[in-house]
């Protein structure tokens, strides 16, 4: 029996005369036609939100170049599978490599990429819908170009829906009429892959003759599929929006992302996970009690499940989003590992290094150091840090009432020298 290919698979574009949207990258005399048409393709990182064409595009490109083409996802792919396409290189010359979802790689197999970029035995398109100045290691972004792809308007959907009814073969065996448009594009979200998974759908029926209305397709998508997908790219983007809800102080619109996450049949424990950690990046010691309840939140639907899991998490986001925010703890961290990075591997100053042995502390490992707890209030001055880094401030409390609390108890304590 032969296997029916999807219909966004049967209507991909071959080449640029086919491709839709784009058109800054694309069109007539625009950047990539222009390099496409020179054969002269730098490696690129193609950043822009699902179903918009990155891929189509980085096909076309292989097509137009010639090149051995590499289809690999940083969701299941690995090292390995860069390493033995940087061997191919060698065998070919020169390969092109799609790198889908290039934000899912880590720090070390991004790293795997440069010297192939570099040298230009693998030209690397990777793909993206997050930003890849947070995303994509600094070394690798600086030998890419960034391409960004928009979001798809009307006009262009339009004509993807009309170019599938007029082109496929299977479309074109019945009597199509595409009467409204409204609810077919806002059930896709602007994705074009999911606007032809949805057309196939609504096709997909017994009847010859099909009419596409507002109505017929909402009846349709209603029955028949979840406008969350948990395993695709809008997982992401809600996430993201309940996240930065919460940030925002807002819990009406928290609890709505959260609803619509629960609807979409999302893990419990990945939202629980994310609160766990936005408790400590964006409240921290504003409200250390919210840490708190997103670990007692995480725990506690473990024991309870689902339904009743929901009223759980509604508490946690709405006491969050409800909290009094700081990211202080988080920048912190963030300026600590700046100084690391900047600075190397200080040594640890004499008083404060352990002396288990006895020629440790003849290299004075350990002396002078004063014990705290043996001082009025606990507390003595010495100095902690590195000598090269002295009197550098990480920890910056935040503006609100339980961390001016605490810039006041580290005042009292260090007088001037952090600045507090």
């Amino acid at each position: 029996m032969t296997m029916i290919k999807p219909l966004a698979e049967r209507v991909r574009p071959q080449n640029l005369s086919e491709y839709i949207g784009q058109e800054h990258l694309t069109g007539e005399g625009a950047v990539l036609r222009e390099a496409i048409k020179n054969k002269n393709i730098p490696s690129m990182i193609l950043w822009g939100p699902p179903g918009v064409g990155k891929t189509t595009l980085a096909r076309i490109i292989g097509s137009e170049l010639g090149l051995q083409f590499y289809h690999i996802s940083a969701v299941n792919a690995g090292v390995a599978e860069v390493r033995k396409i940087i061997e191919d290189a060698k065998m070919f010359g020169k390969v092109l490599l799609f790198l889908d979802e290039i934000h899912r790689f880590n720090k070390s197999q991004q790293d795997a990429l440069l010297g192939a970029v570099e040298n230009g035995s693998v030209i690397l398109i990777g793909a993206t819908t997050e930003n890849p100045s947070f995303e994509v290691n600094n070394a690798l972004l600086s030998r890419c170009q960034v391409y960004v792809l928009q979001e798809l308007d009307a006009l262009a959907l339009r004509k993807i829906v009309e170019d599938a009814i007029s082109k496929d073969d299977l479309l074109k065996q019945k009597q199509i009429e595409l009467k409204e448009t409204e609810a077919l594009f806002l059930f896709s979200g602007g994705d074009a892959r999911k606007l032809l998974n949805i057309l196939e759908l609504i096709c997909n029926q017994p009847d010859n003759k099909i009419v596409i209305t507002n109505d017929v397709v909402t009846k349709l998508l209603q029955q028949k599929i979840a406008t969350y997908d948990k395993g695709g790219e809008e997982h992401y983007n809600i996430i993201s929006a309940f996240i930065k809800s919460i940030r925002g102080s807002d819990p009406n619109a928290a609890v709505y992302w959260l609803a619509r996450m629960l609807d979409g049949g999302e893990n419990i424990e990945f939202i629980a996970r994310r609160m766990v950690i936005l408790a400590s990046e964006d409240i921290g010691n504003a409200n250390p009690n919210a840490l708190l309840l997103a670990t007692n939140c995480f725990q506690a639907i473990q024991m309870i499940g689902m339904p009743e899991s929901r009223i759980i998490l509604s508490q946690c986001a709405t006491y969050l989003a409800s909290s009094q925010k700081s990211n202080a703890s988080y920048m912190a961290i963030e300026e600590a590992y700046s100084s690391v990075r900047k600075n190397g591997q200080l040594p640890v100053p004499l008083h404060l290094r352990n002396a288990p042995t006895k020629l440790m502390k003849q290299l004075d490992y350990g002396k002078d150091y004063a014990y705290a707890h043996v001082y009025e209030n606990n507390f003595v001055e010495q100095e902690f840090l590195p000598d090269k880094i002295i009197g550098t401030t990480f920890y910056d409390p935040g503006n609100n009432n339980r961390e001016n609390e605490l810039r006041e108890f580290l005042k009292k304590r260090w007088k001037d020298k952090y600045g507090y």
